[in-house]
């Protein structure tokens, strides 16, 4: 795992991603703060990592979209898998050669809050509760981008797709108005999420037989409730899209609250979507 996450580092430095990663987030952050907090004289650092949030939907995608892509592209990924490790250390070994990499300007920017000091009393428990939550939405946000990077050797694809993915958890809450509260809006949702799901499952097994028939089986489940009592759906579509609504789990951090929860769930979303990653390769692998 060590050996493949400084093979991938190496690679970062080399190709100068990294370099130009760590520039333009710097660049970015350095930006609002000058603008926000010593243009506008505000003590609140927070308010910049509010207003940076987009950067992941730009950053997140290309560092991402060769982590694993490449390596199938360049028919490399077959001497990888012989390796005397396993997938799980491959795959863990990619993330991290990432998440170090997004690391460095993290600890530069927790420089920030304390030059505000230098001009007045400044919240700082709010400040680093903020870059804490801001970092464990990176993290996250990477987890996405390597998964979607082991379902493709196209490198572009996989950027497109993780942008994709990126973005509409990014705007969520406002897709989550959109969706009427009937139930029949939320019967005919969830029914395209199930055919959406099934796909992505389907490519991961590729076991026909099983995805058509776990398929159905929800879609039964489905329309059991809604005959049996339909107001149990009405409005749980929406309730179901806030769980995807990375960026508002920010908000308690952004208040100054160390928000337990809000940190189990990035957790949670890295843990499972380094599993489908994993589960990815594996099935290439004994292919």
């Amino acid at each position: 795992m060590i050996a493949v996450c400084r093979k991938e580092l190496r690679s970062y430095r080399i190709s100068m991603i990294g370099y130009v990663f760590v520039a333009f987030m710097l660049a970015v952050v350095s930006l609002y703060f000058a603008y926000q907090n010593l243009n506008l004289a505000s003590p609140r650092f927070e308010l910049v990592l509010q207003n940076v949030q987009f950067i992941f939907l730009v950053f997140v995608p290309i560092l991402t979209m060769r982590v694993l892509a490449e390596e199938k592209k360049q028919k490399t990924d077959q001497l990888l898998l012989t390796l005397p490790m396993t997938v799980k250390d491959i795959v863990i070994g990619k993330y991290l050669a990432v998440v170090v990499l997004f690391t460095i300007p993290m600890l530069i920017i927790c420089i920030y809050p304390l030059i505000l000091t230098m001009f007045g009393s400044v919240n700082l428990p709010a400040a680093y509760f903020s870059i804490l939550g801001f970092y464990l939405l990176g993290c996250a946000n990477i987890a996405i981008g390597v998964f979607f990077s082991s379902v493709t050797e196209n490198p572009v694809i996989s950027a497109v797709m993780t942008f994709g993915t990126l973005l509409v958890c990014y705007l969520m809450n406002t897709i989550g108005k959109m969706v009427p509260n009937t139930a029949i809006a939320s019967v005919s949702a969830f029914t395209v999420v199930i055919v959406l799901v099934m796909a992505l499952v389907y490519n991961m097994i590729g076991n026909l037989k099983v995805v058509i028939g776990a398929g159905v089986l929800l879609e039964v489940v489905l329309q059991v409730v809604y005959f049996a009592k339909a107001s149990l759906l009405e409005g749980s579509f929406r309730k179901v899209l806030s769980v995807f609504y990375m960026n508002g789990r920010l908000t308690n951090f952004f208040d100054g609250i160390l928000d337990i929860s809000a940190i189990v769930y990035y957790v949670s979303v890295i843990v499972f979507f380094l599993f489908l990653t994993v589960q990815t390769i594996a099935k290439r692998r004994w292919n």
